[in-house]
């Protein structure tokens, strides 16, 4: 006598494990890649990328390659660029650039430590208007530098200091973003519990705000520094407007001088081309040596907490 054969439903194999009932046990689809979004940024970088290698190719040219060559096709004076940008006037071209880093590495350093002292004091203490204060602050972060760069220089003017370099440090050292950027940093970074603590243990308010809570700021701290100096480093009107000797011009105002003689003399091109390409290099080198020190603060804040 045979046997009845067992129903369909009965001879399926059973879902494997972590799998959904019900669902198909096929291959795992391909991730889609989103292409709109792919290409949108492939564009934006394209369109930043540009006009660095229209920089890079062009300081390879001489004065006729210049102009007479295709626009991305190397040249053959590159070190001559650079030869005759040293021995413009007597090497006033490293000049510029000294200044560039002076007001650059001097006014960031400045700007990063008042913008932690604020940032702090005002995450950190209650008191009446501190968040009238705050707000006035951020006012100041919407405020363009442009509407500000007249009545600072009437203000240098009042205290004749124009024409000198604290003409264009000292309205650089209050950034409003960095002291908004401190003050969110620090209210996400330092817990009260410590502040508490080293009150408790008879430190005082600037004891424990450098043995404390700047260590616990310190990767915040290294963003404020290099978003002011690469803001101070481009700056252009600010030093156009306070300086009348050429030889206090950081770098911006000075290829512009460069550029502006280039209209009679276009020998000059070349030496403005090659002196934006080697205006590029500092920040460079800069972004790569901070990288490496951003990584190890936020290493070691994750480690500490």
């Amino acid at each position: 006598m045979s046997t009845p054969a067992a129903p369909s439903s009965a001879r399926r194999t059973a879902p494997a494990a972590g799998t959904t009932p019900g669902t198909s046990q096929g291959p795992p689809r391909p991730r889609r890649t989103a292409l709109l979004p792919t290409a949108a940024l492939l564009l934006g970088a394209l369109y930043c990328l540009l006009p660095v290698a229209w920089v890079v190719v062009a300081s390879t040219k001489s004065g006729p390659e210049l102009f007479s060559t295709f626009t991305f096709l190397p040249g053959s004076g590159f070190g001559d660029n650079l030869a005759d940008l040293g021995a413009y006037r007597d090497g006033i071209y490293w000049r510029w650039m000294a200044n560039s880093a002076l007001y650059a590495g001097v006014g960031a350093a400045l700007s990063t430590a008042v913008s932690a002292v604020s940032g702090y004091a005002l995450a950190v203490y209650r008191f009446r208007g501190r968040e009238a204060v705050f707000n006035v602050l951020l006012a100041g972060v919407l405020m363009p530098p442009v509407i500000l760069a007249i009545p600072q220089y009437l203000l240098m003017a009042k205290a004749d200091m124009t024409d000198t370099h604290l003409s264009v440090l000292l309205p650089l050292i209050l950034s409003p973003y960095g002291i908004y950027l401190g003050r969110v940093y620090a209210e996400a970074a330092i817990p009260m519990e410590l502040v508490e603590a080293g009150r408790m243990d008879g430190a005082g308010e600037w004891r424990i705000f450098l043995r404390i809570a700047a260590p616990m700021m310190s990767p915040g701290l290294v963003t404020i520094f290099l978003f002011q100096f690469v803001a101070i480093w481009n700056n252009f009107l600010l030093p156009y407007i306070m300086l009348s000797d050429d030889t206090k011009f950081p770098m911006t105002v000075g290829l512009f001088t460069l550029l502006a003689q280039g209209s009679n003399t276009p020998a000059l091109y070349t030496l403005v081309i090659t002196g934006a390409l080697l205006a590029i290099v500092p920040l460079i080198a800069l972004f790569l040596v901070i990288q490496r020190f951003w990584s190890l603060d936020l290493l070691s804040g994750a480690v500490k907490s």
